[in-house]
């Protein structure tokens, strides 16, 4: 054996001429790639300090920080002294210099060249090993900050009775910990090996198992039974997670057949760590066979083959008396994760008559049915209301307004700035001169011109209407997706006017100032933009705007939240525009509980983030503080939030209960509405997701946004609904509504339909959709307006848009918008409203008091209908007028491509008669 010393001191070979000239150049390059590698990674602290100060969140990015490089320091650490106390074991046990036998054809200044080389190569292994657990650990930082800091959820699992905190916080921490301990031993094992076998191989010696090699190996070896002994207490608790029952979550055959074996193995992993322990000193190969047989044999038989026989032979012939017990547990945990079991559970009988008393009782409700699908609206809006080429609209969102003392549901975009136009891309133009959007456009959801277009509330720019936009300028938002920079010498282009464009400056709170050559320079650095420091247009009161996209900035401040997918931006009462993102706390980590989708089977909607869209301030609002994971998170970041309570109340007037939270709860509830464990287990009583037709196609219906009453309440309100139908069949079963105003903020309550006569045999949204496609009347008009299959391009799409399912009273009616848009052109109309109650024909006519109208007709209720609607034109007229007119353009288009034919017959002529001539 040679002295471990030998690996620290001797790292100059002998001999004369290296094998690798080369190699100080490749540690010379090596190490210019590190310190630009280190200097960007500073760089980027550096400027994310001042952007966290900016935004007023230091103290968040220095807790996050600090634990990302303690278990970064940690880790390393921990791997290097593991693998460095291998190294030291391998080399005092592997042959010494002096026991060397030359080998043939090698010199011994060949021999010493690859010792030298086989050191560099270990050192950059373990410094690579450091590397990458000390990153593997940093990236855990949040499991290991909830796991100093976590909070109990004051529930306890159904079968170890441990609080979920346990499962959600603790277990995640400890099964890393434990991994990445089971793989720097088995590191360590493979490094040793392999400096054994170079050392043999340079001693000129074939590898053998001496005994001390034995006793290094049987270290290693006992470790590791240690830490699978660890492990196997986890997988113990890691059953809650189980899918292999007749439920989710530990089953029959779990409790009693795997977890028996797990606590076995535990005990066997115990005891062959102290056999391996003090095989350290016995050196015997055969004791260490015998431990790893058993313990394989015991795991094989105990977790492949007993489990199936009592799967086989006790569950399969009386599964549900066997597994009653487990599905109750996975039914009431399930409901708790996703908050199910505050769903406030009603019957409803529906009555098939619709007649004029409920359209006078309903007013609110009737006047504010959606005809503006916010597909086609999208269109629209990047039509009749962007102005220049550089401005569009993302997307559409459903709000409510006080509009002239009424209560009246609207559709909103932001106008928001997309660049400058194509042949504009100048660097000035980028980044100091096309900073914002201007402005939003607001319509009702019922009101249309004789056009077919909307009517808006607000429009136009600078912003005109019924509600003032004071502050119009939109710095941040969804399309923000580079930095600007502000308060240059060069002008921005506030917005266009009718005289030409209007320039301004910037003069809200955010952005970071430029006064300094240091800061433009990190900043250049970061960005890889040299201009930030040439650039002269910058000066000291110049400010930096980064991090502008809403999702990106909030994500940045807060990267343990999951955020919905639509953020959604509010007028307030002093005419700024603010933006209102939903942020969720969700883990996959509940007992019992059946996951929604891999990463989760636990979610809250627990946190509403405001941003500013002029200056970027970002407030963070619990919403739901009977959440763990968020009283968690309030205790490692307790400057981030802000309660509830605290939020101004023009904001909370405009809080939505969120359509991605909705949905998931939704989906989950087809399910798991069955609370008894028979109805469950046979699925008896199963839903699932409506089909409705759009452009054509069926899809599967999305949670809507209504105004209507719901039934025992005596006004009417914003509500989030979704139609629910018996699996397989088209019949409607019930719905779900979330409420949206006032202190009825976030309750559910879900109706299951009784039809008066016929239970279960109300007409779901497949059925009504069938019913349009087969009514003579409606399918002619479509027909009309489509044109001739001989001239395809004639004619326009008929779009159908969403099927709402409104309850109104004690019935139900069915409302679908239909719009016709020019195949050439992205521009749809309003041009037809379809109407269907139960046991009644759909009825179309040109607006919604014309349907409403033919709809009583159908009934004997011939009386006009009263109501609020703002439009009683015909737009079956204006659509016979817009077909015209795609005429009269498609006939001008053909008429200038002959005459471009012509213009090329004649320039060919003139061409061939010069060539005569030459």
């Amino acid at each position: 054996m040679q002295d471990s010393s030998d690996f620290l001191d001797d790292f100059e070979p002998s001999g004369s001429q290296p094998v690798f000239p080369y190699f100080r150049w490749i540690i010379l390059i090596a190490g210019i790639i590190v310190i630009w590698i280190l200097a960007s990674l500073a760089t980027n602290v550096w400027t994310d300090v001042l952007w966290f100060q900016e935004v007023g969140y230091l103290n968040v990015f220095v807790r996050i920080f600090a634990a990302r490089v303690l278990l970064f320091i940690f880790a390393a650490l921990i791997i290097c002294s593991i693998l460095v106390a291998n190294i030291y074991f391998a080399y005092r046990f592997s042959p010494t210099d002096e026991d060397a036998v030359p080998l043939p054809n090698i010199s011994v200044d060949s021999v010493a060249w690859l010792r030298y080389l086989l050191r560099w190569t270990i050192v950059l292994f373990v410094f690579l090993c450091a590397i990458i657990f000390g990153v593997i650990a940093a990236n855990s930082w949040e499991h290991a900050l909830r796991f100093w800091n976590s909070l109990p959820f004051q529930v306890t699992d159904p079968l170890f009775h441990k609080d979920v905190s346990f499962y959600v916080f603790s277990l995640p921490m400890l099964d890393h910990i434990q991994m990445w301990l089971v793989a720097a031993v088995i590191l360590g094992g493979l490094l040793s090996i392999g400096i054994y076998t170079a050392n043999f191989a340079l001693s000129g010696f074939r590898f053998t198992l001496t005994s001390a090699i034995k006793g290094h190996l049987s270290g290693l070896a006992a470790i590791l039974f240690l830490l699978f002994c660890w492990g196997y207490w986890f997988d113990i608790y890691g059953l809650v997670y189980s899918d292999l029952g007749a439920s989710f979550g530990a089953s029959y055959t779990d409790v009693h057949a795997r977890l028996p074996v797990l606590r076995l193995l535990m005990g066997v992993s115990f005891i062959g760590a102290i056999v391996l322990f003090y095989n350290i000193f016995r050196q015997s190969i055969r004791l260490a066979i015998i431990v790893s047989a058993t313990w394989i044999g015991i795991f094989i038989i105990g977790m492949l083959i007993f489990p199936g026989i009592v799967q086989r032979f006790q569950v399969e012939p009386n599964e549900f008396a066997v597994e009653q017990t487990y599905i109750d547990y996975s039914i009431d945990m399930t409901r708790k994760a996703y908050a199910l079991d505050r769903i406030d559970i009603q019957s409803q009988e529906i009555l098939p008559s619709f007649d004029e008393t409920l359209v006078q009782n309903n007013p609110l409700t009737i006047n504010n049915i959606r005809l503006w699908d916010h597909r086609p609206l999208l269109s629209l809006y990047n039509q009749i209301q962007f102005f220049e080429l550089y401005y569009a609209f993302r997307d559409i969102d459903v709000d409510r307004y006080m509009i002239d003392g009424d209560y009246r549901q609207v559709m909103i975009g932001a106008r928001e700035i997309t660049g400058p136009p194509p042949d504009a891309q100048t660097w000035v133009n980028q980044k100091l001169q096309y900073t914002h959007g201007y402005g939003v456009a607001m319509s009702p959801t019922t009101e249309i011109t004789a056009k077919g277009e909307p009517e808006f509330f607000i429009e136009d720019i600078p912003p005109s209407g019924v509600i003032p936009v004071s502050r119009p300028q939109i710095y941040y938002g969804e399309l923000t997706n580079s930095y600007v920079i502000v308060n240059t010498e060069q002008k921005e282009l506030d917005h266009p006017g009718e005289f030409g464009p209007t320039y301004g400056s910037y003069d809200g709170n955010g952005g970071i100032k430029l006064n300094s050559l240091i800061k433009r320079g990190l900043f250049a650095w970061r960005f890889g933009d040299l201009n930030l420091v040439v650039s002269d247009a910058i000066n000291s009161s110049s400010k930096l705007l980064m991090k502008r996209n809403i999702q990106e900035r909030v994500s940045e401040i807060a990267p343990f939240l999951t955020l919905d997918r639509d953020p959604y931006i509010i007028v307030d009462d002093k005419g700024h525009l603010l933006w209102i993102q939903d942020a969720y706390t969700r883990t996959s980590q509940y007992p019992y509980s059946e996951p929604f989708s891999p990463n989760t089977n636990y979610v809250r909607n627990s946190v509403k983030v405001v941003v500013d869209a002029y200056d970027g301030q970002t407030d963070f609002y619990v919403s739901d503080e009977t959440d763990g994971i968020i009283q968690t998170y309030q205790s490692i970041f307790p400057d981030l939030f802000k309660p509830f309570d605290s939020m101004p109340t023009v904001i909370r007037d405009h809080l939505r209960y969120p359509q991605d939270f909705f949905e998931t709860q939704a989906q989950m509830f087809l399910k798991y509405h069955m609370i008894d464990s028979q109805v469950f287990y046979n699925e008896e009583d199963l839903w699932e997701t409506p089909m409705e037709v759009f452009e054509g196609d069926s899809v599967p219906m999305e949670p809507y946004y209504v105004m209507m009453r719901l039934p025992g309440e005596e006004r009417e309100e914003f509500v989030l609904i979704f139609p629910f139908t018996p699996y397989g069949k088209p019949n409607l079963a019930g719905w779900m509504a979330a409420r949206n105003d006032g202190e009825h903020y976030g309750h559910l309550v879900s109706f299951a339909f009784q039809a008066e006569g016929r239970v279960g045999q109300i007409d779901g949204p497949a059925q009504i959709e069938a019913a349009i496609a087969s009514n003579a009347e409606i399918s002619a008009q479509f027909t009309l307006w489509r044109g001739s299959s001989d001239n395809p391009d004639q004619g326009a799409d008929v779009l159908q848009g969403n099927l709402l399912v409104i309850p109104i009273g004690e019935t139900l009616i069915y409302a679908e918008p239909i719009y016709l848009q020019p195949k050439s052109l992205q521009l749809p109309s309003l041009t037809g409203v379809i109407l269907v109650s139960q046991d009644q024909e759909p009825v179309m006519g040109t607006s919604l008091e014309d349907a409403l109208s033919k709809m009583l007709a159908q009934g004997g209720e011939g009386a006009p209908v009263t109501g609020e609607q703002s439009t009683n034109t015909s737009l079956l007229g204006g659509a016979i007028d817009l077909q015209g007119e795609i005429k009269r353009m498609q006939n001008t288009v053909n008429a200038l491509r002959a005459q471009v034919e012509s213009l090329n017959d004649a320039l060919d002529n003139i061409l061939d008669l010069t060539r005569e001539e030459k």
